[in-house]
C-alpha cells in the first residue's frame, strides 16, 4: 500500500508534466533485455513502422478510389492513422539514431526528437484503442450507416492499428506518466474543434450527410455534447489502461531480466 501511495505521490508533482527523464537509454533499450544493445528495438519498431505506414497507405490510396481523397481526414480514425504512423517514425528515428551514432546524452535534457517520439507515443496509444472501442461498439453495423469501404482494411485500421501501439508499448521501457494525459486530450479536442467548423463551414460526409458520425451531429448539440463527454471519459479510461499496462510490464520484465543476471552470474560461477 505504501510503494502505491509513492508512486501517486510521485506522479502528480507539476514536474512530471515535463518531458524530462534521467536515462534516455530506455527510449532506445527494449524491455526485454538484460544488455544495451540498440538491435532488438530497432527491429521491433521496424516491423511496426512498416505496419502502420503499410495501413497508412492503404486506407488512403483504398478511399480515394472509393469516395475521393477528400473526405478522407474528416474521420478520426484516420487522424490516428497518421498518428500511429508519425509515432512509429519516431520511434525508429530513435532507434536508428542510437544504432549508428551511439548513446544519447541526457545531461541537458532530452533531445527534441526524443521529446517528440514521447508525446507522439502519450497520444497514439490511447487514440488508437479509443479508436477501436469506438468503432466497434458505436459504429460497426449501425443500421442505415456504411462506414466500411473494404472489410479487411476495416480490420487493420480500427483493430490492427491498437494491435500494433500495444506491441511499441510491450517491447518499449520509458515510462507513461498519468499527467501526460494532457497530450491525447488536446489532440481529441482539436479533433472536436474541427468537427464543430466542418459542420458550421457546411461539410458533409460521403453520403451527403452533414455530420462526420451520426452521434457527433451538432445539428442535435446535445446529443454531440453527451458524446463528446463519453468519448473524454473513455478516453481517460484507455489512458489508465495503458498506464495499468506499462506498469505491469514493467513488473514482469524486472522479474524476468533479474533471473537472467542470476542465471548469467550462476552460470558464471562454474
Amino acid at each position: 500500500m505504501g510503494g502505491v501511495k509513492k508512486y501517486f505521490r510521485n506522479e502528480f508533482q507539476v514536474q512530471m508534466l515535463y518531458l524530462e527523464y534521467e536515462s534516455p537509454v530506455d527510449f532506445y533499450v527494449s524491455s526485454v533485455q538484460v544488455n544495451r544493445s540498440t538491435v532488438p528495438l530497432l527491429c521491433v519498431r521496424t516491423i511496426v513502422f512498416l505496419g502502420c505506414l503499410g495501413i497508412f497507405l492503404a486506407s488512403t490510396i483504398m478511399t480515394s478510389m472509393s469516395v475521393g481523397f477528400g473526405y478522407w481526414p474528416i474521420y478520426l480514425t484516420h487522424w490516428g492513422l497518421v498518428l500511429i504512423t508519425v509515432t512509429s517514425a519516431f520511434a525508429l528515428a530513435v532507434s536508428i539514431r542510437a544504432y549508428f551514432v551511439g548513446p544519447i546524452d541526457g545531461t541537458f535534457g532530452l533531445p527534441w526528437y526524443v521529446k517528440a517520439y514521447w508525446i507522439f507515443y502519450n497520444t497514439s496509444v490511447p487514440v488508437a484503442l479509443f479508436i477501436s472501442i469506438f468503432y466497434w461498439i458505436m459504429l460497426a453495423g449501425l443500421e442505415g450507416e456504411e462506414f466500411s469501404i473494404n472489410p479487411v482494411l476495416d480490420v487493420f485500421i480500427h483493430a490492427v492499428n491498437s494491435i500494433l501501439m500495444l506491441i511499441l508499448l510491450v517491447f518499449c521501457r520509458h515510462p507513461c506518466r498519468i499527467l501526460h494525459f494532457i497530450h491525447p486530450l488536446i489532440v481529441t479536442l482539436i479533433y472536436l474543434i474541427f468537427s464543430i467548423i466542418y459542420y458550421y463551414a457546411g461539410g458533409t460526409n460521403p453520403l451527403g450527410e452533414v455530420y462526420i458520425y451520426p452521434m457527433l451531429d451538432w445539428s442535435d448539440p446535445g446529443t454531440a455534447a453527451v458524446t463528446t463527454v463519453l468519448s473524454a471519459f473513455v478516453l481517460l479510461v484507455m489512458y489508465i489502461v495503458v498506464i495499468l499496462l506499462t506498469l505491469t510490464r514493467n513488473a514482469l520484465t524486472k522479474r524476468c531480466t533479474k533471473n537472467s543476471r542470476s542465471l548469467s552470474v550462476s552460470n558464471a560461477m562454474y
